[in-house]
């Protein structure tokens, strides 16, 4: 029996990153000789098991057979006779194909050292095709490791394109595709997972709503980067750099569907966007079986991001009406708390800054909303029973009394900026 150090550990390793896991090739041993050692066997498809103190990862050395469509289409054989270099050939990139000795000795028989060094992205060899989500894969890794500048190989882009035009990425499960988008929309630049798809025409197969995004003019006063997709992608990266959260990823990416559904007579407008967005988020959303919360977050920033710009007008003065103001406020509970509500103004503050010459602008809406919140908030609820009101009308009570105080921080804002 003999262990190796494989894929992701030794790649990061490599790159001065720290591991998050650490997965192990077992090569020359059976099920049972790995069980009688302790290690709990883990899933039926493959013969991997979880070591008994670490709960790494370890699977017996492996050749695969395509015999099927889609991610599970694969004959496995896993036996003590299965070499090492025989189970790194089925990996996907060569800069996942190296594999590492207790004694810290590398062995490389792809070329994985030497394409980590020159920063490629390259196939492992032609079995890669067999597996439709490597296309997916490949873009996130992409994405990953774009900080170190790491570009795609020609011949594994025009594997790619070959891959996506057979039309068997279509038979990859929804579970699998959002898992991928998932951990992309986890990395510093999300863009490049899209841009690569888009590159291989994964984009207009999986992503219809996004790719009819290209070519999809705005006004250049205030959209100099041009058109709705380069926006939507600087958005997308500008949402990475101001927060970690999942949903505010996801909803930079969206919010702006509609735009590609406006009539082409009238670019480069698009009144009305907001709401006409709403269905494409949710066909996109329920294509892929994305978490409720996820879908529900995106439909609130696809909504209302207009309504959140528009609450100071160019000169940095109040322009919503306070009952529209309210509106916001209740459908984010933010008189409770200001978690959604701060959450959906990150959103909207990359949607501001996605915008080439706005990267670094300030988004005085942001504190501005934040400040409506507090104010509303400040109703005594004791002072209203006592006036003798009951039932619906405390709420009604309550809410003309947001409104005042909505409004009076507005007139207060307005004069102080008039002094200055």
């Amino acid at each position: 029996m003999q262990i190796y150090l494989v894929g992701g550990a030794v790649r990061d390793t490599l790159l001065g990153l720290k591991p998050h896991e650490h997965d192990w090739v077992v090569v020359g041993a059976t099920p049972d000789e790995l069980i009688k050692e302790g290690y709990q066997q883990v899933g039926k498809d493959f013969p991997v098991f979880l070591h008994p103190k670490t709960r790494d990862e370890y699977a017996l050395a492996r050749t695969e057979r395509k015999a099927g469509k889609g991610y599970h289409g694969f004959e496995v054989f896993a036996d003590p006779s299965v070499t090492l270099e025989e189970d790194l050939i089925r990996r996907d990139l060569t800069i996942n194909a190296i594999a590492q000795n207790d004694d810290g000795e590398l062995i490389d028989p792809y070329g994985g050292v030497k394409d980590l060094e020159a920063r490629v992205l390259r196939h492992v060899s032609d079995a890669f095709v067999e597996d439709p989500l490597r296309v997916l894969r490949v873009a996130r890794f992409a994405a990953k490791l774009a900080p170190f500048g790491f570009v795609l190989a020609d011949e594994t882009r025009t594997l790619m394109q070959e891959m996506v035009s057979s039309g068997e990425i279509s038979d990859l499960t929804p579970e699998r595709v959002w898992q991928e988008v998932a951990k992309a929309l986890a990395t510093a630049k999300p863009s490049i997972f899209f841009e690569v798809l888009d590159q291989v025409g994964a984009v207009e197969v999986l992503f219809p709503e996004l790719y009819q995004l290209h070519d999809v003019t705005q006004p250049v006063k205030h959209h100099p980067e041009g058109d709705v997709w380069i926006h939507t992608m600087m958005v997308l990266d500008a949402a990475a750099s101001l927060s970690d959260d999942l949903n505010v990823r996801f909803a930079a990416l969206v919010h702006d569907l509609g735009k590609g559904i406006t009539p082409k007579e009238l670019w480069p407008k698009h009144h009305g966007h907001e709401k006409g967005g709403l269905s494409l988020v949710k066909a996109m959303a329920n294509r892929y079986r994305l978490p409720k919360n996820t879908l529900n977050f995106a439909l609130k920033v696809t909504e209302y991001h207009g309504i959140v710009h528009k609450v100071l007008d160019s000169e940095g003065q109040p322009h919503l009406k306070p009952q529209t103001c309210l509106k916001l406020l209740n459908l984010t509970k933010a008189f409770k708390q200001t978690t959604e509500l701060s959450l959906l103004l990150t959103a909207c503050e990359a949607d501001a800054r996605g915008r080439l010459g706005f990267e670094n602008r300030p988004y005085p809406q942001r504190d501005f909303w934040l400040a409506l919140a507090q104010a509303g908030s400040k109703v005594n609820n004791q002072e209203i029973i006592a006036t003798g009101v009951q039932g619906a009308a405390i709420s009604e009570a309550i809410e003309r009394k947001r409104i005042e105080l909505i409004q009076a921080y507005m007139d207060a804002y307005s004069a102080e900026k008039a002094e200055l």
